[in-house]
């Protein structure tokens, strides 16, 4: 390719809403233009590096056993209904009627699609396993769409499911896909970890999450670096930091607080340390009735005044699925008080108590006592309150015992670019996708999912491989590898020859070269590679010819060698066919 032919179109300034480095280099290279709220124009330049990643993608995924189809990016709502998701989903679910009013979504997956057609074709143990996959737009409509990207509301994403005949052959299916997952991010060049996490919307039993490691990351992973494991922070196991409780060495008594209502305050007013306090949070659980109105269930959930509820945890525990915090008015009516003072002792109403692992282990507490402006401290479980119902519900924290014994917990920023799903029944049974088994008998399919955010993955590469001139692509993904830039080319017949010569060499070795032929001054054109992130920079002027060199420059570093035209030939080909 030479420059003069292809759309080069870099700006000086990143537009005034991109929040992060990937949406302003990636925008300033003119790899992508916004055409409204997270939704992007994939230019040239920006389409060349979403074909390479997909082109891995197959290759893995082909390695991999599975089988590439594509299922349309609109849906009708009756396959939703089937899988019970039409409601469930939530407003990122874009809806749309046609012109006869029947419903039909912009998929955001393709689960019920999938199903269906497992249903129609896989109907004998002879046609299991199979893995399905395409690489397909999906709509999801975010609330606030931002990072460029990386959460945009149209994206294009690889999506693939399993289907097996018993859970055994859907969890050897599950480990080929995560182990596809992990030669395709290494492939890709990006510094990564596979994460346990919550299955989320998608629903099922296990799941991993694929983790590019980056300080602009969204989410948050817990990680011991002594050892293999890994969990977002919303799954992450936090052991209680208590081995044992001590014996109680306190009465318990009301103590005045005036104006502390934050566990910080209390411990600096009480001159007693943060880790003494135990929080307070109230949750609600709507509950209807059969005449059509609804009560709601109160739990009270007590954590260490240094410690953060982990919700997703606590939507887990029994009866608190699709939890909400409490109003002030359920407050006052079940604790007398208003939030800030309030505690499991002398509630105005029963409430369901649940304690963090750590919380059940500590003694000589301080708590809220249910009245404005006062603490009860020298509280004791046993004592002065029953045994508690507990559970775990804190998040982790940095420095805290790694769950598998082996050191100690960190925690980094990530962004996730791939997720894997055991899935089990969880579509097969609402949607009757049932196989013939080898003794005739009907059963449900097993399945699994797994999704790989093909343009997200560009915003993830550039936020883990930039610096102050522009990005720095990994050579596997590279709208090109190599460009070369010739110092005035209208002027030299040697520089032109010399430019052509290579070119073709390049293109003969089967390496994606481009010709900056555009003739502009050397520092216009430094600046535009160095921008768009092209791993190696060949630059050719007279002065270098007269010694019979040119100079090869790695974008990683900016580091220049002077080689003879064969020397760098080899130089190019080892260092690209290596990756």
């Amino acid at each position: 390719m030479k420059a003069s032919q292809f759309h080069i179109a870099t700006l000086r300034e990143a537009p005034a809403d991109a929040e992060v480095i990937s949406h302003q280099l990636m925008t300033r290279a003119g790899m992508i233009r916004k055409l409204a709220g997270g939704i992007y124009n994939y230019m040239p330049m920006g389409l060349r590096v979403i074909r390479k990643i997909e082109a891995i993608i197959r290759e893995e995924m082909e390695a991999a056993g599975a089988i590439e189809l594509l299922m349309p990016l609109v849906q009708p709502a009756e396959l939703w209904m089937e899988s019970q998701r039409w409601q469930k989903y939530g407003p990122e679910l874009l809806r749309v009627k046609d012109r006869h009013e029947r419903d039909f979504i912009i998929q955001p997956t393709s689960e019920e699609v999938i199903t269906d057609i497992a249903r129609a074709e896989l109907r004998s143990y002879r046609d299991l396993p199979k893995n399905f996959y395409h690489i397909q737009t999906k709509f999801r409509d975010e609330r606030r769409p931002r990072f460029g990207v990386m959460r945009g509301r149209e994206f294009t994403m690889k999506d693939a499911y399993s289907f097996d005949r018993d859970r055994e052959g859907a969890l050897a299916s599950y480990q080929r896909m995560f182990d596809a997952y992990q030669r395709t991010f290494e492939r890709i060049g990006l510094s990564f970890r596979a994460v346990a996490a919550d299955t989320g919307a998608i629903g099922g039993s296990a799941s991993h999450e694929f983790q590019v490691i980056a300080e602009t990351g969204e989410d948050l992973i817990a990680y011991c670096p002594d050892s293999d494991y890994a969990a977002n922070i919303e799954l992450a196991q936090a052991l209680p930091l208590i081995a044992a409780r001590a014996a109680a060495t306190e009465p318990m008594q009301a103590v005045a607080t005036p104006d502390r209502s934050r566990c910080e305050d209390v411990a600096t007013y009480l001159k007693i340390a943060l880790e003494k306090t135990v929080k307070s949070l109230v949750l609600a659980v709507d509950i209807d009735d059969a005449s059509g109105g609804g009560t709601a269930a109160i739990y009270l959930l007590l954590v260490r005044g240094d410690h953060d509820l982990n919700e997703v945890k606590a939507a887990k525990l029994a009866g608190l699925s699709g939890f909400r915090f409490a109003s002030e008015a359920e407050i006052l009516d079940y604790f007398g008080c208003e939030p800030g003072y309030l505690g499991p002792l002398n509630t105005r109403k029963p409430v369901n108590v649940i304690v963090d692992e750590t919380v059940a282990r500590m003694s000589d507490f301080v708590c809220g006592a249910n009245k404005a402006g006062f603490h009860l401290r020298g509280v004791n479980w046993g004592r002065d309150l029953p045994e508690p119902n507990v559970a775990d519900l804190r998040n982790v924290r940095e420095g805290d015992p790694s769950p598998d014994g082996k050191g100690l917990i960190s925690l980094c920023r990530g962004i996730e670019v791939g997720h894997v799903f055991y899935l089990g029944t969880r579509y097969a049974e609402p949607m009757q996708a049932y196989f013939v088994d080898e003794d005739g008998s009907k059963k449900l399919m097993e399945m699994g999912c797994y999704g790989i955010g093909v343009t997200r993955l560009l915003g993830a590469a550039v936020e883990q491989n930039h610096d102050e001139r522009g990005m720095i692509w990994p050579s596997s993904i590279a709208p090109f590898s190599v460009v070369i830039v010739a110092l005035g080319l209208a002027k030299s017949q040697a520089v032109r020859s010399a430019s052509e010569n290579l070119y073709q060499s390049l293109r003969e070795a089967g390496i994606d070269v481009i010709f900056d032929d555009r003739d502009l001054r050397p520092g216009v054109m430094f600046a535009d590679w160095e921008l768009v992130g092209v791993p190696w920079r060949v630059t050719i002027g007279d002065r270098g010819l007269a010694q019979g060199k040119l100079e090869l420059t790695a974008r990683r570093g900016l580091q220049t060698e002077s080689l003879s035209p064969q020397a760098l030939l080899e130089t190019l080909i080892e260092a690209l066919s290596a990756r």
